[in-house]
């Protein structure tokens, strides 16, 4: 079963991307689900995710299953579709 966004609907899409970028903004997620998010906005399977990204398969499923470890490298690889690269930030606090 396709369970990919389908086109069309252009500020629903926009909806999205803004609502990735203010999580994003906020520290909201995990690289698992930050990975996961970009490749169904992008509206991409799991492998043509991998091979535009120019990572491995395999590679992606472990980041968006969160098992093991990933390199900055193939972060900024995975990042880049969204202009993002690699790079410390300051922690957020969580309110209680």
């Amino acid at each position: 079963m396709d369970k990919r966004l389908k086109p069309g609907d252009k500020e629903f899409e926009r909806k999205l991307v803004n609502e990735f970028f203010q999580k994003f903004g906020e520290g909201q997620f995990s690289i698992r689900d930050a990975t996961k998010a970009m490749r169904r906005i992008s509206r991409l399977t799991q492998p043509e995710f991998a091979k535009h990204r120019g990572i491995s398969l395999a590679t992606l499923r472990k980041i968006e299953t969160g098992n093991g470890s990933v390199n900055v490298e193939t972060l900024n690889k995975i990042g880049d579709i969204f202009g993002l690269e690699v790079g410390f930030v300051k922690k957020v606090k969580k309110k209680i």
